[in-house]
C-alpha cells in the first residue's frame, strides 16, 4: 500500500519537461472523432480503454528509461498504432507518440535512425495492408516533426543542464580557492603578527621591573601590533591589502628587532605592479615569521633586484639551517609557492652547502599593469 501511495504521489515525469507531456495527451482526442458518426461496439471501446491505459502506463514509465528499455516502449506504442489502424485511423496518435520517445535516446544519431525506422515501418505497413490514407499520412507526416523538435528540444534541455552543472562546478571550485586563498593569507598574518606579539610580551615580561618605561612602551607595540593584525585579517578576508613591500619592511625590521635578529637590506627602486607587491610582501612575511620561530639566526639579509625584467626577491639568514640536509616545507611555504607560480614565478628555498642558514629566492616577472 505505501509503495502504491509512493507511484502516485512521486512525480510522474522529469521536471525539466514541465507540464507539457500532460498536455500532449489531448491529441488522442482524435481518437474520439469515429464515434461521432460510428457507434461503437462494447469489445471496441474495452479494447480502447485498455489500449490508452496501457499507453500511459509506457507513456510515463519511458521518461525515467533509456537505452533498450526506452527503445522496448517505442517498438511497443508504434505496434498499438498499427494494431488500431484498421479499426481508428485515430491510431496515427500511437505512431505520434513512438517518434516523439526516440527523443530519449542517448545518441542523436540512433534517435534520428529510430524516427526514420518507424516512418518506413508505418510506410510499410500501410502498404502491405492497404491501411487508409486518414491513418498513414497524419501518422507519417506529423510524426517527423513532432519527433525532429522533441530531438532537438532534449538535447537542447541537456545542453542546459550540463552547463549548469558546469557552472555549479566552477562556482564551487571558485569558493574553494576563496577559502584556500583565505586560508594562506590568515595563515602569514596571523603567523608572523602572533610570533611578533609573543616576543614583545616576553621582552615586556623581562622589562617589567628593570626597566618599566621600555615594558610600558613595548605592551603599546603589543597593542599596536594586535589592532594592525585585526585590520588586516579583515582586509583578507576581502581579498585586499593596502600595506606595500615598503610596509612589509618595516614592520619586519621591527619583528626582527625585538628577535634580537639584525636585518640588513639592499633594495633596488622598481616600479613593481600590484599584484607582483603583494607577493612579494607576503614572501617577506612568511620567511621573516620563519626565522624568528625556526632559524636562531642573528642576521638576516632581503635582497630586491631587477634582472632580464624579472624581479627578484633573496632572503637569507645566519641560522641552523644549513646543517640540516632537508627542508620541511609547512603551509607558508607551500602557500608562498602557489601565489609565485600563479604569476608565472619560481621559488627556491636552498640549502647551501658550507654556508650557514637558509636561502630563499623569488623571481617573478615584471609585468607593467593594464
Amino acid at each position: 500500500m505505501h509503495q502504491l501511495i509512493a507511484i502516485f504521489s512521486s512525480p510522474w515525469v522529469p521536471a525539466r519537461y514541465g507540464k507539457a507531456p500532460y498536455f500532449w495527451l489531448l491529441s488522442f482526442t482524435i481518437m474520439g472523432w469515429k464515434y461521432l458518426y460510428v457507434t461503437p461496439g462494447l469489445q471496441e471501446i474495452s479494447l480502447l480503454a485498455i489500449s490508452i491505459l496501457a499507453f500511459l502506463l509506457i507513456y510515463f514509465y519511458s521518461f525515467w528509461q533509456t537505452g533498450w528499455k526506452n527503445l522496448a516502449c517505442i517498438t511497443v506504442i508504434c505496434a498499438m498504432g498499427i494494431a488500431w489502424a484498421p479499426y481508428n485511423y485515430g491510431g496515427s496518435t500511437f505512431c505520434i507518440f513512438a517518434a516523439t520517445m526516440c527523443s530519449r535516446m542517448t545518441d542523436t544519431r540512433q534517435a534520428y535512425l529510430g524516427l526514420l525506422t518507424i516512418g518506413l515501418v508505418v510506410a510499410l505497413s500501410s502498404f502491405i495492408f492497404k491501411f487508409e490514407a486518414t491513418f498513414w499520412i497524419p501518422a507519417i507526416i506529423f510524426s517527423i516533426p513532432s519527433g525532429v523538435g522533441a530531438i532537438i528540444g532534449e538535447r537542447l534541455t541537456r545542453s542546459n543542464e550540463s552547463l549548469l552543472k558546469k557552472q555549479e562546478e566552477v562556482e564551487y571550485l571558485a569558493a574553494l580557492a576563496e577559502r584556500e586563498r583565505i586560508a594562506r593569507d590568515l595563515h602569514d598574518l596571523l603567523g608572523h603578527t602572533l610570533s611578533v606579539i609573543t616576543l614583545k610580551a616576553e621582552l615586556a615580561g623581562k622589562l617589567l621591573e628593570r626597566n618599566p618605561d621600555a615594558c610600558k612602551k613595548e605592551i603599546h607595540d603589543i597593542e599596536h601590533t594586535a589592532r594592525q593584525a585585526l585590520a588586516e585579517v579583515r582586509a583578507a578576508v576581502i581579498g585586499y591589502r593596502a600595506t606595500g613591500l615598503g610596509h612589509e619592511l618595516q614592520s619586519a625590521k621591527n619583528a626582527l628587532d625585538a628577535a634580537q635578529v639584525s636585518l640588513v637590506t639592499d633594495i633596488q627602486a622598481i616600479n613593481i605592479p600590484a599584484a607582483t607587491e603583494n607577493v612579494l610582501a607576503l614572501a617577506v612575511r612568511e620567511a621573516v615569521t620563519n626565522i624568528i620561530r625556526h632559524a636562531e639566526a642573528s642576521i638576516c639579509h632581503i635582497k630586491l633586484s631587477i634582472l632580464d625584467q624579472y624581479v627578484r626577491l633573496t632572503i637569507t639568514d645566519n641560522g641552523v639551517a644549513g646543517q640540516k640536509l632537508s627542508i620541511n616545507k609547512g603551509s607558508g611555504l607551500n602557500g608562498m609557492s602557489e601565489r609565485v607560480r600563479a604569476l608565472g614565478g619560481s621559488v627556491q628555498v636552498l640549502i647551501k652547502p658550507d654556508t650557514p642558514g637558509l636561502h630563499l629566492e623569488l623571481s617573478l616577472p615584471l609585468k607593467e599593469e593594464k
